[in-house]
């Protein structure tokens, strides 16, 4: 690979749109393309002064043509990841070491599983993955983290000594489903009528539009961002977007978005926000103006089933945590990251807690299989 180079992009705009996205794999995935990764940087969501600083990186070979890419970042904190690191850091800190910054290899403030090495070739991928352990130990950092792998790229990096890390998060599969009431037929009777329970209460007395494309407007945007406030506020204490993400969002992607709204008497209460993949829908944000029992799990979760079965898409994945979405027809499904620590004894004692975690996480699906809300057979 001695005819192969690395180019460290500050800017996803130091390359063009057409270069980047030719390295995607097939599929619509809207967190790796270009447009998405440009936006959080044009807005101001990703930047030095937020903790995200650009350092995607870019292979060459030796006609100087754009062979792969990572999505990379140099990070002075760990939030907006969904991947807990922070006892590490604890840890590394009490020994008098810095553990920020770190390279992060992900999708910002985005749990969703895909490729991280974006090149055709496993000898690139390799060669990617052994470039970004060099840079970590040129700069002096403590750890590299990719995040939200595929198995085919967590191979490859457990092969140079890579810790595997597994968690769960909680997804619909559509079995086929002509429509809502076939995906209710599917159930329990109990777990049927709580959920028809749940959507008569959350629709009693307002009015729910999904709107894509051309059909959101910036008052639209308007209404979704005050929910995006309250629910950040609430739960993080900042807002990792910007206002002006959202109105790049329309611009750019918003053929790629459903956004889902709750109105009583005309007045928004509620938003969702969705964006469609090639066979996903990706639920990312909610908020609501008032409170209404039920009216999450309508605009995150059941808005979303319908209209993943509406356009015959194969699941739903509705982000992070969530115990709660499993009895509303969510399963539990492995999600993996990958972590490289240059400290001995931090790297010695996170692979003998993985071990650990990783059986966890193994007996919690085997349990939570085991109470899904669907029919169970003879």
């Amino acid at each position: 690979m001695s005819d192969f180079s690395i180019q460290i992009l500050n800017s996803i705009s130091e390359i063009s749109q057409k270069s980047w996205d030719k390295q995607l794999p097939q599929g619509k995935n809207p967190f790796l393309s270009w447009r998405f990764l440009h936006a959080c940087e044009e807005s101001g969501s990703t930047s030095i002064s937020t903790g995200w600083t650009p350092k995607h990186l870019i292979l060459r070979d030796d006609k100087k043509n754009h062979v792969g890419s990572v999505p990379l970042y140099l990070k002075s904190h760990s939030q907006g990841e969904y991947v807990f690191d922070h006892g590490w850091a604890q840890a590394l800190e009490r020994v008098g070491e810095n553990y920020y910054p770190k390279l992060q290899c992900s999708i910002p403030f985005t749990p969703v599983t895909g490729p991280r090495l974006l090149t055709k070739s496993q000898k690139n991928k390799a060669f990617l993955s052994t470039e970004i352990i060099k840079l970590c130990k040129n700069w002096g950092l403590s750890s590299v983290h990719f995040t939200f792998l595929q198995n085919g790229d967590l191979n490859i990096l457990k092969e140079l000594g890579f810790a595997h890390r597994k968690d769960r998060q909680f997804h619909f599969i559509n079995r086929e489903y002509n429509n809502f009431n076939d995906f209710l037929n599917s159930l329990s009777s109990r777990k049927r009528k709580n959920i028809k329970k749940e959507r008569q209460a959350a629709n009693d007395g307002i009015t729910i539009k999904r709107l894509s494309g051309d059909d959101i407007k910036n008052e639209h945007w308007d209404v979704f961002w005050k929910c995006y406030l309250d629910t950040s506020f609430r739960k993080w204490g900042r807002p990792y977007l910007t206002r002006y993400f959202f109105e790049i969002m329309q611009d750019t992607m918003r053929d790629d978005i459903i956004l889902v709204i709750a109105f009583e008497h005309d007045i928004p209460i509620g938003a969702a926000l969705n964006y469609i993949g090639c066979d996903t829908i990706y639920g990312r944000n909610w908020g609501s103006l008032t409170y209404r029992p039920y009216l999450h799990f309508e605009l995150c979760y059941y808005q979303a089933i319908e209209a993943a079965i509406e356009h015959k898409l194969k699941k739903v994945e509705a982000g992070a945590q969530g115990v709660h979405k499993l009895s509303r027809g969510y399963e539990p499904i492995v999600t993996h990251s990958a972590h490289y620590l240059t400290h001995p004894g931090l790297n010695h004692a996170v692979n003998e807690y993985l071990d650990k975690e990783r059986n966890a996480v193994k007996s919690e699906i085997n349990y939570l299989n085991k109470h899904t809300p669907f029919k169970k057979s003879d």
